[in-house]
């Protein structure tokens, strides 16, 4: 394949988007699995989670009545 004088170019802009890609999806499966880590420990700390009790109280603020 012939891509001129711009070979370079062509060739290290696709190697610069793959090495791009790669470290976000790095970054991604790291980050994940530091979350559930870090909830791991909160959920062995006793903390729980705000969606699993709802609480009334909250409920009056939402619908916008003080």
């Amino acid at each position: 394949m012939d891509l001129g004088p711009h070979a370079a170019f062509i060739w290290s802009s696709y190697a610069i988007v793959g090495v791009t890609i790669a470290a976000l999806i790095t970054w991604l499966y790291a980050d994940g699995r530091r979350q559930a880590a870090a909830l791991k420990d909160l959920e062995a700390r006793g903390v729980k989670r705000r969606t699993s009790v709802p609480s009334h109280a909250d409920d009056n603020h939402a619908a916008g009545s003080l």
